[in-house]
């Protein structure tokens, strides 16, 4: 029964229905799941409560973004099948679970729950809920999918940037000892338990063949197809693994700044004229994360009008162009390092934004949510790729005795080479070839 109401027939949109309340209905679920990027907040008063290494605080986030990528992989034909109010419904009791599963663990002492409950039954969540909306908005704005999916996406990239002073101000309230990081989880997920079921009681699904008013009349592009790809059969092309390539390089390149950003704008101008100090260091990571954010909507948009290859072009070669930058004349002074980094940072969000209608491009719209959660292990992979790539190179070199740029700059020719393979794999891409297509209703193939 319960099923049966979160099916897609249940929640077809009635004729005068707004296409504008979707964005708000996966913005609700984005914004809830983006507080994983925030868990740094609780590391230093786990640590303490429970006696806990740095390398063991860090667990049940490193946990949850191996599920998001798994549970994405895995559950993405199921999302496309239910429909997004029972993906949105199954995120929400899962996110919001693992943070009652925590609170309990931490009032116990029992840090293995936290990991259980964070890590595992909120990384499904996470999962889950990253690629509910997707296929949706993109049926609501076949005439935008760059813009509509860059709106949620966004929401992700931002979600930390209300998580981080709720937790921290919660803490502050109930305490750093057990019973008040407890109380702080418990809140978290009740909370978030009931934003999230808004989104899911808002979403809706158009009508079968139903087009906006105001969408002008399709023109056949090159690289947008008019036909389905099965995710399946998307596993059988080039284009799909062409663009995992894509993603990963961009990915990598984009987070492997992002994790060492304080540090790294720290050693680089240590031995200068202009030394930055800590507090700035962290208003740099900030800026880092506002730009993250915007560029999932501001370039994903922009696809809609240049194309997704030609937008992928700026953010590889593009990206190539200011690591290099960084490596000619960041060490020249503080802002010319700043701006490389951010439009870095832009360029990395925007490459997760414009994903799901490069996907829609190439493959159709038939199960665009379940390739998109397929693609999405190209983020599990660099999440790791980046991070280490960076501090083992960076340890090396310090151990060798250098100082300073020289710290990084191994570490950034690397990063310029997986922008230039990424360059080169999009360039690759080429529309799909028909033998992949599903048969045309009423016809052959």
């Amino acid at each position: 029964m319960v099923s049966g109401l979160l099916s897609p027939s249940r929640i077809a949109a009635p004729p005068d229905w707004s296409r504008w309340l979707i964005p708000p209905a996966a913005l609700a679920v984005h914004l809830s799941i983006g507080q994983v990027y925030a868990w740094s907040v609780f590391k230093p008063p786990l640590e303490e409560a429970l006696g806990l290494s740095g390398t063991l605080s860090a667990l049940p986030f490193q946990l949850g973004i191996v599920m998001l990528g798994l549970s994405a992989a895995v559950g993405g034909t199921l999302v496309e099948k239910r429909g997004p109010r029972w993906a949105m419904t199954v995120s929400a009791v899962c996110f919001s679970l693992g943070f009652l599963i925590s609170s309990l663990g931490v009032a116990l002492g029992q840090y293995w729950l936290v990991v259980l409950g964070y890590g595992f039954v909120g990384g499904i969540g996470l999962g889950i809920g990253y690629i509910s909306p997707v296929s949706t908005l993109m049926k609501w704005f076949p005439d935008r999918p760059g813009m509509a999916t860059g709106i949620a996406i966004m929401g992700f990239g931002g979600g930390a940037l209300i998580a981080s002073p709720w937790s921290t101000q919660m803490l502050d309230t109930f305490g750093e000892d057990r019973s008040g990081i407890a109380q702080t989880f418990l809140v978290h997920g009740v909370v978030y338990a009931v934003f999230m079921s808004l989104g899911a009681l808002l979403v809706r699904v158009p009508a079968p063949g139903w087009r906006p008013k105001s969408m002008p009349k399709q023109v056949v592009k090159p690289m947008i197809t008019t036909a389905e790809v099965t995710a399946n059969n998307a596993l059988r092309t080039p284009q799909f693994w062409l663009l995992w390539v894509i993603l990963c390089c961009n990915v990598t390149a984009g987070i492997g700044i992002l994790e060492k950003a304080s540090p790294m704008i720290v050693g680089f101008f240590s031995g200068s004229a202009t030394p930055v100090a800590t507090g700035a260091a962290a208003g740099f990571v900030a800026l880092l994360s506002l730009t993250n954010m915007a560029g999932r909507f501001v370039w994903s948009s922009a696809s809609d009008v240049v194309g997704r290859k030609n937008i992928y072009r700026l953010y590889l070669g593009g990206g190539t162009l200011l690591y290099l930058g960084i490596l000619l004349f960041g060490a020249t002074g503080v802002p010319v390092f700043v701006l490389c980094a951010i439009l870095i940072l832009s360029f990395y969000g925007g490459g997760f934004a414009t994903a799901p209608a490069y996907l829609k491009d190439l493959f159709g719209n038939l199960q665009v949510g379940a390739i998109h959660g397929r693609l999405l292990t190209a983020w599990s992979v660099a999440g790791v790729l980046g991070p280490l790539i960076v501090n083992a190179v960076a340890d090396a070199q310090e151990a060798s005795g250098a100082k300073g740029p020289d710290l990084y700059a191994v570490s950034l020719y690397i990063m310029i080479g997986l922008l230039v393979v990424g360059f080169i794999a999009n360039e690759l891409i080429r529309p799909v070839a028909p033998k992949f297509h599903e048969p045309a209703k009423g016809g052959d193939k």
